[in-house]
């Protein structure tokens, strides 16, 4: 089971995104397009192609279409399944070039990113190029909370990332 929290993890661990409230539900949008909401019903709305659309609806049994969104109660989905339709519901929506950066930071390796020490590992590594974090010095103008709200960077990562900083 899934929980809003998760949901909006999932939603603000991609690049450029803003997050606003109607009615007290968060609504997450790219580019000025909106592209995950969570419902009055608790249900998560994602904005899908057709084809992905379609995917999702196929393999959730409470999934619905409405409209160019997606919906289905947020307790219906399980973590891993959430982010990974989350991803491609902001990838649908985000400018071109930041897609690109994202779908190229997918792929990054620890230790091939810029100066990134390989030590924070690959979840790390490409969580920090999903936003176009790529050096030590754009690194260094961020804080901790900033680092740690990022998905895929944990503490050992951030402890690793200060130390290499501090040695520089």
């Amino acid at each position: 089971m899934t929980t809003v929290s998760q949901f909006r993890k999932a939603a603000l661990s991609n690049s450029d995104v803003v997050e606003s409230a109607v009615d007290g539900a968060p609504v997450f949008a790219v580019d000025g397009k909106e592209f995950a909401l969570l419902d009055a019903d608790a249900r998560v709305c994602l904005r899908l192609p057709g084809a992905e659309a379609e995917d999702m609806v196929s393999q959730h049994a409470t999934a619905e279409r409405a409209g160019d969104f997606v919906r289905l109660p947020v307790k219906d989905i399980n973590g891993q399944a959430l982010n990974y339709w989350v991803r491609r519901a902001w990838l649908a929506c985000a400018p071109p070039e930041v897609a690109a950066r994202a779908s190229t930071a997918d792929k990054a390796g620890a230790g091939e990113v810029g100066d990134l020490p390989k030590a924070i590992g690959r979840p790390a590594t490409r969580a920090l190029a999903n936003v176009g974090i790529t050096t030590l010095d754009q690194v260094a103008g961020l804080s901790d909370a900033e680092l740690n709200a990022l998905h895929g960077v944990g503490p050992k990562a951030v402890r690793i990332l200060r130390e290499t900083l501090e040695s520089r």
